[in-house]
């Protein structure tokens, strides 16, 4: 754990976080646009809730939810590595 970030390090730390935002951006744009655009045609039953209807309004909002709190626990980890976290 460093104590004092050089800019090499934060350079790093900036294409780690980018990185990840990435990917995560990635997933959200899967679940929002292209399951949902197939839902219709996997048709089927979930929790006595047409599939297209479930994603639309459940399934999605918990990838989000898991989605932010990831993020969160990479950027903390990735601050505290990099030694610039704030104090809990």
């Amino acid at each position: 754990m460093a104590t004092l970030a050089t800019d090499d390090a934060l350079r790093a730390r900036w294409r780690r976080c980018l990185r990840i935002t990435t990917i995560l951006m990635t997933i959200g744009f899967l679940v929002t646009f292209v399951v949902a655009f197939y839902a219709r045609e996997l048709s089927g039953l979930l929790f006595g809730w047409p599939f297209s209807f479930w994603m639309a309004a459940q399934g999605a909002l918990v990838v989000y939810l898991a989605l932010v709190c990831i993020y969160a626990r990479a950027m903390h980890r990735l601050d505290t590595r990099f030694g610039i976290a704030e104090d809990d």
